[in-house]
């Protein structure tokens, strides 16, 4: 039994999707949670940048003596994955392995719709990845830059005029090629989940790069024998580079728990 915790980071609220996920396939393991939202969004950054925010986010969350740490951030999984594996001697997860093997699953017609930041998209690893797990399927890739700054303020949910026209531009060509399956390439969008797939219909399969990533950490820590086997419900720990309170408010939404209180703001240029 391995009673440590797992580590969780991202550049701002979108992670709480893998960690809600996380809570609820392994609800007695102890996660610790930052979010970068002093410098979010992490999807319009250079690869030398982006690497420099990783390492620092995972060197705040070694502070910690975490068994794993999960990059709750498409755009890190993409650019920056294989550097922190490199330099650290602890399992790290990314997103991008879990969505699409997940895709490459469910897809029926072999169209498969991504859509992710700018990053993301550049650098052409879903599109590497699912290449290698079912040679053939045609991926139709779509970077959405403003969706990080709509959810990061609350502008998400059904209804919302502002949300569904900026998801509907964004959305219309995945729709003409006729994907059947969108692999929501960021763990922000997730929670716009209800909007773009009113929008997708139901004939198309979301694939949730936050669930998907939490169903492939429960199974490795498995396999690895470093499961917390305790009973009873583990403890979550907050952290964020900017205002504790703004997170907090859209946090307890999204988790269905009242993190008032719980959320600390750090320096995390203190770490490197």
């Amino acid at each position: 039994m391995d009673t440590r915790p797992i580590g969780v980071f991202d550049s701002g609220l979108g992670g709480l999707t893998a960690v809600r996920e996380l809570a609820r396939i392994m609800p007695e393991e102890d996660l610790v949670y930052f979010g970068d939202t002093g410098r979010v969004p992490y999807g319009g950054r250079s690869r030398e940048i982006l690497v420099k925010y990783a390492r620092q986010d995972t060197a705040f969350l070694r502070s910690f003596h975490p068994k794993a740490i999960v990059i709750a951030c498409g755009t890190v999984s993409t650019t920056a994955l294989d550097v922190l594996r490199a330099e650290n001697d602890i399992p790290i997860f990314g997103v991008v392995g879990p969505a699409a093997r997940a895709a490459a699953h469910v897809t029926r017609n072999g169209r498969v719709g991504l859509i992710g930041t700018k990053a993301s998209i550049r650098s052409g690893a879903y599109e590497r990845t699912l290449a290698k797990l079912r040679p053939g399927l045609e991926v139709t890739a779509r970077a959405c830059p403003l969706l990080v700054p709509l959810v990061e303020s609350g502008r998400f949910r059904p209804g919302d005029i502002v949300a569904e026209t900026v998801a509907g531009e964004y959305l219309a060509p995945l729709r003409e090629r006729g994907v059947d399956t969108l692999i929501l390439g960021c763990t922000h969008y997730p929670l716009m989940k209800a909007v773009i797939g009113a929008y997708m219909g139901p004939d198309v399969s979301l694939v949730d790069v936050g669930e998907q990533c939490a169903r492939w950490v429960k199974r490795q820590l498995e396999l690895d024998g470093l499961r917390n086997q305790r009973p009873g419900a583990g403890r979550r720990r907050y952290f964020v580079s900017d205002s504790a309170e703004d997170f907090s408010d859209l946090a307890s939404l999204f988790l269905g728990e009242d993190v008032h209180g719980g959320v600390e703001q750090i320096d995390i240029t203190a770490y490197e």
